[in-house]
């Protein structure tokens, strides 16, 4: 961009600065809640609500699905 454009521009750098804030923060959650390590977690958890009486075999199922369908959307 040219010299004037930036100083055209330079009252909404907070707004720009805060999204792009927000972007990295948006990309990192995605990471976490996409990571294989992460979701193989969560299914022992899982798995141990099971065992434990804690959860329904129904609801044990369904959220197995969610999280296998999670782990094959691995970026």
């Amino acid at each position: 961009m040219g010299l004037i454009t930036e100083v055209l521009l330079l009252p909404f750098a907070p707004v720009r600065g805060t999204g792009w804030v927000i972007g990295q923060v948006l990309r990192e959650a995605e990471r976490i809640y996409y990571d294989p390590a992460t979701v193989r977690a969560e299914l022992a958890q899982l798995e141990e609500q099971l065992e434990a009486g804690e959860i329904s075999e129904e609801e044990f199922d369904r959220r197995e699905d969610e999280l296998l369908d999670r782990l094959e959307r691995t970026p």
